[in-house]
């Protein structure tokens, strides 16, 4: 708070201070970034503007250009509505997990991982976490049903990853043969 001409005022506030900061410090492309990677549903340019404190005229150009890169995708209609696209950022993952790392060290993980799912295929007697019976949740004892829960969900990232690494582990296969054969 402080001293206004009739007694205290409250000051600004911290969020209103980080969207200032954040305005500042970036531009309406950077912004309208930010805001397309959070969107999973398709939302108009001018709802995407006001979350990105620009106009709308700038957000459209932004996410042409994002639409362009493959960061979104747009879908016509009146208004054309635009959200991230997800492909893009599974691609991206994959990119970073194989130059980041060696195909072996990938291959590690993708052992551990497979251990893992076969410790839950065993724990839940079926071959993935969509194949449980809702038997399995059939008990009045509630920490046993929050761990079950809690095992299916990791099972399912467990697949998820093991899916991302494994494509991974293949392109820098891929790369390091490629980077072999271009130095030689």
């Amino acid at each position: 708070m402080t001293d206004g001409p009739s007694g205290p005022t409250p000051s600004n506030s911290h969020s209103g201070d980080s969207k200032r900061r954040w305005r500042e410090g970036q531009t309406t492309f950077q912004r309208v970034y930010d805001v397309i990677t959070g969107t999973s549903d398709y939302t108009s340019a001018s709802d995407i503007a006001d979350a990105a404190d620009c106009s709308a005229d700038g957000a459209r150009d932004a996410l042409s250009q994002l639409v362009e890169m493959g960061v979104a995708e747009r879908r016509e209609g009146r208004p054309a509505t635009y959200r991230r696209n997800d492909s893009y950022f599974r691609w991206k993952r994959i990119e970073d997990l194989a130059t980041n790392n060696s195909a072996a060290e990938l291959r590690d993980r993708i052992e551990d991982l497979l251990a893992e799912d076969e410790d839950f295929q065993d724990r839940f007697d079926a071959p993935d976490p969509d194949a449980v019976s809702p038997e399995t949740f059939e008990t009045s004892d509630h920490d046993e049903i929050h761990d079950s829960w809690e095992a299916l969900t990791r099972w399912r990232t467990v697949r998820r990853d093991l899916q991302l690494l494994q494509q991974a582990a293949h392109r820098a296969e891929r790369g390091g043969d490629a980077n072999d054969a271009a130095s030689v």
